[in-house]
């Protein structure tokens, strides 16, 4: 049995069920017993506030998790670039503890720093002012301020124009600028990274650093995508898939 396992961008959405059915599949038969899971961000399509938690198919995940922690699983939380408006009323709902990015653990004799990955994605200069904005606590505190539903249709209309703008970008753009990611090595002394974010699931090997990209989930059409990253107590980090 693994010692921990580490998912991200499972991009979960009441319209996509056959996702959610494989994810909840997934904590049932493969993370329950397991002493720890970590999710890397972007676990929801969207989040608009904690306030929307009351939604049944929210409740139902956060349900999921909860039951999960109680049968013994920690659960660790890092933000993504989709749900980074996850808060303290979610954490205490799903019964999981919300981390930093980056964020180091020490496991199996190895230190791993585990990030969603977008704050790396530096290339994408509009992104990163986006990314700037959003997460400044001003605009959050004027954002949750407004009614739920007009959130909701402020959201949709950033990820229409999202969607627009990344037609228009290049891969190389959207993904991990390489000097950004061998900062990040050197500022934290790690050996190993692990995130998600870029969709681009991989092995990286960074002058000996080791830097492992976990895959997005989708599970609506008959050739399903995703999987996982699991880490063994011998140090092994063996990688899954749905």
């Amino acid at each position: 049995m693994p010692l921990a396992i580490f998912v991200s961008d499972v991009h979960l959405r009441e319209a996509s069920a056959a996702t959610a059915d494989a994810f909840l599949d997934f904590l049932h038969d493969t993370v329950s017993g397991v002493p720890a899971l970590y999710l890397l961000g972007d676990l929801f399509e969207y989040w608009a506030g904690d306030d929307d938690i009351g939604n049944a198919f929210h409740w139902r995940i956060a349900s999921s998790l909860k039951a999960l922690a109680d049968s013994g699983t920690a659960l660790y939380w890092i933000a993504g670039n989709r749900d980074f408006l996850v808060g303290e009323g979610f954490a205490r709902t799903a019964a999981l503890t919300l981390l930093p990015d980056p964020h180091i653990i020490d496991l199996a004799g190895l230190s791993i720093l585990l990030t969603h990955g977008d704050a790396s994605c530096t290339d994408d200069l509009s992104y990163m002012e986006f990314r700037k904005q959003v997460r400044s606590p001003e605009w959050q505190r004027q954002f949750l301020a407004m009614p739920l539903e007009k959130r909701k249709q402020i959201i949709e209309g950033l990820r229409e124009g999202s969607r627009n703008a990344q037609r228009e970008k290049s891969y190389d753009i959207m993904d991990v600028n390489a000097g950004a990611i061998e900062e990040l090595f050197n500022v934290n002394g790690t050996e190993i990274m692990i995130h998600g974010h870029t969709h681009r699931p991989a092995i990286h090997n960074h002058n000996g650093k080791l830097r492992y990209v976990l895959p997005d989930w989708d599970c609506e059409s008959e050739t399903r995508r995703g999987g996982w990253l699991e880490l063994h107590t011998d140090g092994r980090l063996v990688q899954r898939d749905v």
